[in-house]
Order: structure tokens, then C-alpha cells, then sequence
């Protein structure tokens, strides 16, 4: 989960955050 925050810094956390816990998660 801490990979999404830094992974995207005001980069669409909502909309990134999905894709990259589905991917990882």
C-alpha cells in the first residue's frame, strides 16, 4: 500500500492507486 502513495505523488492516488493494487495487490 505504501508503494501507491509513493509511486504516485498527486498523480491521480485514487485512479492510480486502483490500477497498482490490482496489479500488485
Amino acid at each position: 500500500m505504501r508503494v501507491i502513495l509513493l509511486g504516485a505523488p498527486g498523480a491521480g492516488k485514487g485512479t492510480q492507486a486502483k490500477f497498482i493494487t490490482e496489479k500488485f495487490g
